[in-house]
């Protein structure tokens, strides 16, 4: 029997979530009404849509920082959203937050995300908008021009995963559309989220950086490691334990998900370290411009032959309304490292010549 399944879950998280946690009865609901499920929560639910749709799939061949890399321990696109949904989870339970709300949010927050990482992010965004300086080009549905890869995860789940999008729950969808940049998600749990991205891609970063030869651990700042400790899970525990700390949505707590002075001005430093050392580091700057040069070539090359764009995949009813930089745009950002380069190959590169 799985009556009522659903309605003792809900009944466990009215009794032993904090008092600012965001409850599954208490959502905004969704943009269509649905029948709840009766054996999952409204969150629950959500999290199992965003696993079995494509775009996670191929976030596993999407480079976090290293293009390409030849070794198989290197962060992709998938073990990232893994790192920060781990991060926030178990922060999450520390706090009595809503887990599965963060770990649906977790999941879902870089579905959007382009090959080769945040340098494909800054490609799409310049070709869109020096396209609209060009020819005065506007999005058909009203979206800024530009490209943001935490805007493009909210059209993913809205618009381009299954026939009319994977129809999420509002906090989920507040939590992925507010993770980057300076927008605060409603909730705790996607406050929770924003900042475990942060933890984990700070943290996991140094590590690669450092399997790649880029980085020794005696590079890290002094200060740095006064404060957060001097290995990878030192880092971790420190941060997650000063949010911990913090006590948000708890009896006597913060009201919002944040780190302490201390640790804020810690990461704030190892995040401009990492900038300068690695994330545009002279190192790692040949592979980005190929990588740049890579996905200008197919922006424009699919721009000028829209017909070889592989619908459905967000297209078509963007072509139907004569939106073609809008519906390129989400079909390169949503293309893998590997399935770049082969159009790239295919459209650029000579194949060899065979008699018949």
């Amino acid at each position: 029997m799985v009556a009522g399944v659903r309605e003792r879950l809900e009944d466990w998280e009215e009794r032993n979530l904090a008092p600012l946690a965001q409850r599954s009865v208490r959502s905004r609901g969704r943009a269509r009404p649905e029948e709840p499920c009766p054996t999952r929560t409204a969150y629950q639910r959500d999290r199992d849509r965003i696993v079995h749709s494509k775009a996670f799939r191929r976030l596993k061949h999407k480079t976090q920082v290293f293009i390409a890399p030849a070794g198989d321990h290197y962060r992709t696109r998938l073990t990232h959203t893994l790192e920060v949904a781990q991060v926030a989870r178990a922060t999450a339970r520390a706090l009595a937050l809503n887990e599965d709300l963060v770990e649906t949010i977790a999941l879902g927050h870089d579905l959007g995300h382009t090959p080769f990482g945040h340098l494909g992010e800054d490609v799409l965004d310049q070709c869109l908008r020096e396209h609209a300086q060009r020819t005065g080009w506007q999005p058909a549905d009203g979206s800024p021009v530009g490209f943001r890869h935490a805007a493009q995860s909210l059209r993913v789940v809205d618009r381009l995963e299954g026939e009319q999008g994977l129809n999420l729950t509002w906090e989920v969808r507040d939590g992925i559309r507010q993770h980057s940049g300076d927008g605060q998600p409603s909730t705790l749990e996607g406050q929770l989220v924003q900042i475990a991205d942060r933890i984990a891609y700070l943290n996991h970063d140094i590590d690669d950086a450092v399997r790649a030869g880029i980085l020794t651990p005696g590079h890290i700042p002094a200060g740095v490691c006064a404060v957060l400790g001097k290995t990878h899970s030192e880092r971790i525990s420190a941060m997650t334990g000063d949010l911990i700390a913090g006590g948000a949505g708890t009896p006597g707590g913060a009201d919002r998900v944040v780190f302490g002075p201390a640790v804020a001005a810690a990461a704030d430093e190892l995040e401009q370290f990492m900038f300068e050392r690695v994330y545009l580091g002279d190192k790692t700057r040949v592979e980005r411009e190929k990588a740049a040069r890579l996905l200008r070539l197919l922006f424009d090359y699919y721009l000028e032959h829209p017909a070889a764009l592989a619908l459905p995949f967000g297209g078509g009813g963007l072509l139907a309304a004569g939106d073609t930089p809008r519906a390129v745009a989400d079909y390169v950002a949503g293309m893998t490292d590997r399935f770049a380069i082969d159009q790239f190959s295919e459209y650029f590169i000579p194949s060899p010549w065979r008699s018949t």
